[in-house]
């Protein structure tokens, strides 16, 4: 197989091939001869089917697949070929011949070593105690509140109804009547100054606010003025919190209601959150490190712009998620993420690097077990398992993640590190 290379860029280099018309038409005539044998065609017996039937029905999907297999095993030696580590994904387009084929690939900068032991990590451990399980079992309890009416001024966690509208200049809003909605005291629902207004109405009681607006609110007409604000609380309701009683407990899938088992299940889920955030925290450690130690190297263009597009479409999802309309994306909005793009490159190609020059593998063991953690949060958690064995995209990201994990501990364990302990909240505080 011949191969011709050319460089078009620092990190980028284009690859003309062909594929070997023999080896396509043996895998052709192979693939055809294996259908002839065992497909059923009406009017013809098993095995009898005449060649030329089998090829006008098969024979243009046989030499698709066939053109698609051999494409991926001859690219794949023409990068042996020239001792090429790639970075992201080829772009391959046709020749000017029928097997003739071009791809331009990035590739993996050159890194030169990469000693770990001249990073300095900060590596956070946090345990859990009884206090961190009251915490969450309150948690649960005021998910599961009622309320109930007061004749008191409201206070901060009451439940306010109320009615509200504003006059800005010479516009109101809204032109009539008011705006209706309800919010609980102190949880940050509305605009502060006006939330900390409601405190201390009574239900039916009216309040006018001077209220002034940043420049970026997200009401143009209210952005960067004076208004005054009324505000009226039709109703005003405390919270009841829920006994933590057997039927409490039981509602949350503990048999019996036993207040120790609860307690326990409680444990090992903060357990479970906690391993994740100081592995978070841990890996942006490790990335802050690796980022300040090569942050002159140069990344291939093409794969950070195409992260920095990924990026951009993960915030425009998680804006439309919250029920808010991203609006009209400029064309050029993902050069605003190519900084954080870069640097997102930077440290998966160097996970990356260190992994094969240590010749580090992925443990089977590791990757059980994170199948299994993750598995364990869902009702049914073998049904979860066997979902994730049957998916073959579903576990080759559950191995890059678990790779990475191991790769980051491999560093952070042959660096300069000290450790700090935190308390849990503050480990889980992102």
């Amino acid at each position: 197989m011949q191969a011709s290379i050319e460089s078009t860029g620092n990190l980028e280099r284009r690859l003309t091939f062909s594929l070997p018309e023999d080896r396509l038409q043996t895998h052709i005539s192979g693939r055809l001869g294996e259908i002839a044998r065992t497909t059923r065609i009406k009017g013809f017996r098993p095995g009898k089917v005449p060649a030329k039937v089998i090829e006008q029905r098969f024979g243009q999907q046989v030499r698709s697949e066939a053109v698609d297999g051999l494409l991926r095993e001859t690219f794949d030696a023409a990068l042996r070929e020239h001792e090429l580590r790639i970075a992201g994904t080829p772009r391959i387009d046709k020749g000017e011949g029928e097997l003739s084929f071009v791809a331009t690939v990035e590739l993996v900068p050159d890194f030169g070593d990469v000693d770990v032991s001249k990073l300095t990590v900060v590596r956070h451990t946090a345990e859990i105690n009884d206090a961190d399980i009251d915490q969450m079992i309150t948690n649960l309890r005021e998910q599961r509140r009622s309320w109930s009416p007061v004749t008191r001024g409201a206070q901060d966690g009451d439940l306010v109804a109320l009615e509200t509208w504003s006059q800005a200049g010479d516009e109101r809003l809204p032109a009539e009547g008011t705006e209706k909605g309800s919010v609980i005291v102190g949880q940050g629902m509305m605009f502060e100054q006006i939330e900390q207004g409601l405190v201390g109405l009574t239900a039916g009681e009216e309040k006018t606010l001077d209220v002034e607006f940043p420049a970026d609110w997200r009401v143009p007409a209210l952005a960067g003025k004076q208004v005054k604000v009324t505000v009226k609380a039709v109703d005003v309701s405390a919270p009841v919190l829920p006994e933590v009683d057997a039927d409490f407990i039981t509602s949350f899938g503990v048999k019996g209601g036993d207040v120790e088992q609860f307690r326990k299940d409680i444990r090992a889920n903060l357990e479970r959150e906690l391993k994740g955030a100081l592995m978070n925290r841990l890996r942006r450690e490790v990335g802050e490190q690796l980022i300040a130690a090569y942050a002159s190297v140069e990344m291939p263009p093409r794969l950070v712009e195409n992260e920095a597009r990924a990026m951009l479409a993960q915030q425009i999802d998680q804006i439309r998620r919250s029920g808010r309309n991203p609006g009209d994306v400029p064309a050029d909005a993902h050069e605003g993420f190519k900084d954080a793009a870069a640097k997102r490159v930077l440290v998966g190609l160097l996970v990356g690097e260190v992994a094969r020059k240590n010749d580090l593998r992925l443990d089977p063991k590791r990757l059980n077990e994170t199948m299994r953690l993750i598995a364990s949060t869902y009702e049914e958690p073998e049904q979860v398992i066997e979902m994730y064995r049957n998916d073959p995209q579903l576990m080759t990201g559950l191995q890059n993640r678990v790779m990475e994990e191991q790769v980051i501990d491999w560093i952070a364990e042959r660096a300069q590190h000290t450790e700090e302990k935190l308390s849990f909240q503050d480990a889980i505080r992102q």
